[in-house]
């Protein structure tokens, strides 16, 4: 008894209309699923961030501590 030989005459073909289709509908799902999971939530961070951020505040916090060299402290 022996094993039937495999069938190789359009394998390629047969298993690339299930794996092409396939490989597209899982790189969608995952590029969706990072757009909605990690980018929508960094935006929405960013804007939040920004509403309340105060640059001249924070310029003159940074100057007085000292961080800038080119910059003095000012006594206002």
């Amino acid at each position: 008894m022996s094993l039937p030989k495999p069938v190789m005459r359009g394998m390629l073909a047969k298993r690339l209309r299930i794996h092409i289709p396939a490989a597209f509908i899982v790189s969608l799902g995952l590029a969706l699923s990072y757009k909605y999971l990690v980018t929508e939530p960094r935006k929405q961070a960013y804007a939040d961030f920004y509403k309340t951020y105060d640059a001249a505040k924070d310029f003159k916090g940074m100057r007085e501590a000292g961080i800038f060299e080119s910059v003095r402290p000012t006594g206002e």
